[in-house]
């Protein structure tokens, strides 16, 4: 086992923009509780881009560097990055100099494929724009604070994609509209008046 072992895995997801390299989404990673004998950065799953200007400089680079890549993974600023183009976008995921290749590249393939289903197979800029909310919902559905949670696309964009199935009955003929709403305070206005009469 190495000594470094740790559950925080993922850095950083990050989808970027192809046509002109501008951010479409991006989450960086950093456990909630920084070891005892950490000093600075130096402990697993630190953040290593803690400032915007280390962030987009490392953005700028890595879309520089896997544009002309043909493979997946590279070893990049002394991190791990698995990488997957769809259409004119960019999906990242960053993990460390030491991190398991293969559940990185586990993670990117169940973002695309969830992206894929939540988005009906457009994945693209001005999709991911308008759809941010999904995107965002998505990500964190994925990895929470660098803990990869689930890698199956179907599970996560079947939780991103329905509301939760006890507030589902609820929600069933309920009319929100001025009417509706006007109907609903004359009856607790009646019941009201109504036990008021009674004395309770």
């Amino acid at each position: 086992m190495a000594p470094n072992m740790s559950l925080f895995s993922v850095n950083a997801i990050l989808i970027l923009s192809t046509d002109d390299t501008s951010r479409i989404l991006t989450k960086y990673y950093s456990p909630p509780h920084i070891p005892h004998n950490a000093h600075g950065n130096n402990y697993p799953g630190a953040n290593p881009y803690p400032s915007l200007k280390d962030q987009k400089t490392f953005e700028k680079g890595l879309l520089d560097k896997t544009a002309k890549q043909t493979s997946d993974v590279i070893l990049y600023d002394n991190r791990v990055v698995v990488f997957k183009m769809e259409s004119d976008v960019m999906l990242y995921v960053v993990g460390g100099a030491d991190e398991n290749e293969i559940m990185l590249y586990n993670v990117i393939l169940a973002l695309r494929d969830a992206l894929n289903i939540l988005l009906k197979n457009s994945v693209d800029k001005r999709t991911l724009i308008e759809n941010y909310d999904l995107a965002s919902l998505c990500i964190d559905e994925l990895v929470d604070d660098g803990i990869i949670l689930e890698t199956d696309p179907v599970i996560i964009a079947s939780r991103v994609s329905r509301p939760p199935m006890q507030d589902a009955p609820n929600m069933q003929g309920l009319d929100l509209s001025e009417e509706g709403l006007l109907k609903i305070y004359q009856f607790g206005k009646q019941k009201l008046g109504e036990r008021l009469r009674q004395g309770l």
